[in-house]
């Protein structure tokens, strides 16, 4: 059986599944129902000074009569006293030793810093996360995503943190910035243990019609909130590799967004997180979900031959390259499988509107479209509409062309291979 323990920044837990920091972790009954059903840990929903949450709170981007891909919240921490907040972390540690229990904290001053480490430390935290990512709400204040845009700011509190903290401390970064790596290195110079990402996207989930207000909607008003579920899974994927691939950079990451199942979990550890984040397939499924992330991962591991976690985290890393890098001559084409075309012809209309146009009808009179190989371009957009798993698949070709870069072989004259496209 593959081990599936991990370290995570120096906070250890029996699997690399953790409750992020939302709702499903706002207390101590929920922790440690969650905790029954399999969970490795738990970020507690972020404590700071308690405030009025609004109602209502949560909005869905639905696609084609789909269960949420998107979701959108405008809550903000807390709202329960710290007091009773602190007590169950203090009867989750007791009952569940074995498991990570990390404070996520928001506040302002130096002072209530230190005043709120010491507390969550004295509850039984086995780490801390600061929050530096809330897009809404809290950013106005001077709080969340307010500092985790500033890198020096990100830095001087982080330091603050280190400075009264006896157990790790990971610093969550927001994704509304251009460029994630200056905020992960001031994460670093500040004396983070390390990081967490991605915290949601500021966005507005959508517009009621009928009265013309964003939604969620709170009497006739709304604003905008923190954007997450499976759709931002490419842009947290993007964030945790820029990092994880950063040679000034080297800090464990605790991965988070998007994650929906046990693959989406490996992606996140393949590109470099010892640990992931989980909270909106939760809200909407359940803590049930962890059950088949366990299974799914342990037998992808034994499938590929890991015994441990650490032989996959970061795997995939050396094959995230620069656009320059990559081979210009590298070839593959689309091919169909008559057996299990439907005839559908989704493929053709979006290879004529939409690329290259070589996808054909059958002048034979075959209700399975014909790929023109010579003009195909392989980008994939076929294999992407088409309804029938495995109908459509993209053949790599011998073209008998050397590998050619951008970076290193095209300005030396290297020889391309033809040029396809449009007619």
């Amino acid at each position: 059986m593959p081990d599936l323990s991990t370290n995570c920044a120096g906070i250890t837990s029996p699997n690399p599944f953790w409750l992020a920091s939302a709702p499903p972790a706002n207390s101590g009954a929920q922790v440690m129902r969650a905790f029954d059903h399999g969970w490795g840990g738990a970020v507690w929903k972020t404590l700071g000074q308690p405030i009025q949450n609004v109602s209502s709170r949560f909005g869905g981007l639905h696609y084609r009569g789909t269960r949420g891909i998107g979701f959108n919240n405008i809550e903000l921490i807390t709202d329960r006293p710290l007091e009773v907040n602190f007590k169950e972390i203090y009867e989750v540690k007791k009952r569940y030793p074995k498991h990570a229990v990390v404070v996520s904290l928001m506040v302002e001053t130096e002072e209530e810093w230190q005043d709120i480490i010491k507390r969550s430390i004295d509850a039984g935290a086995d780490g801390l996360e600061l929050n530096f990512g809330c897009p809404h709400g809290m950013c106005e204040r001077g709080m969340g995503s307010a500092v985790g845009q500033e890198p020096t700011v990100n830095e001087k509190i982080t330091s603050w943190a280190k400075k009264y903290s006896s157990v790790p401390v990971l610093v969550k970064l927001t994704p509304n910035v251009g460029d994630i790596v200056p905020h992960g290195i001031a994460a670093q110079n500040g004396g983070a243990d390390g990081v967490s990402l991605i915290n949601t996207i500021k966005s507005i989930i959508g517009v009621d019609l009928d009265r013309l207000v964003p939604e969620p909607r709170v009497g006739n008003a709304s604003t905008n909130g923190g954007y997450c579920g499976a759709a931002v899974k490419p842009i947290a994927l993007h964030m945790v590799a820029a990092l994880a691939r950063d040679h000034l950079f080297n800090l464990p990451i605790s991965g988070i967004g998007g994650i929906s199942n046990w693959r989406d979990a490996v992606e996140f550890m393949a590109l470099g997180a010892s640990s992931v984040q989980v909270c909106t397939e939760v809200m909407l499924r359940g803590y049930r979900v962890v059950e088949d992330m366990i299974e799914g991962l342990e037998n992808f591991m034994r499938d590929k031959g890991f015994e441990r976690l650490d032989q996959l985290i970061g795997k995939a890393v050396p094959t995230y390259s620069e656009w320059g890098d990559l081979d210009l001559n590298y070839e593959i084409v689309a091919r169909i499988d008559a057996d299990k075309c439907i005839g559908c012809h989704l493929c053709e209309v979006a290879c004529h509107d939409g690329a290259h146009q070589c996808i054909h009808n059958d002048p034979n009179g075959s209700f399975v479209p014909v790929v023109d190989e010579d003009e195909c371009v392989g980008c994939n957009l076929c294999q992407i509409v088409c309804p029938v798993p495995g109908c459509i698949t993209m053949a790599e070709i011998d073209n008998g062309y050397a590998p050619a870069t951008w970076n290193e072989h095209v300005w030396e004259g290297a020889k391309l291979r033809p040029k396809k496209g449009a007619h």
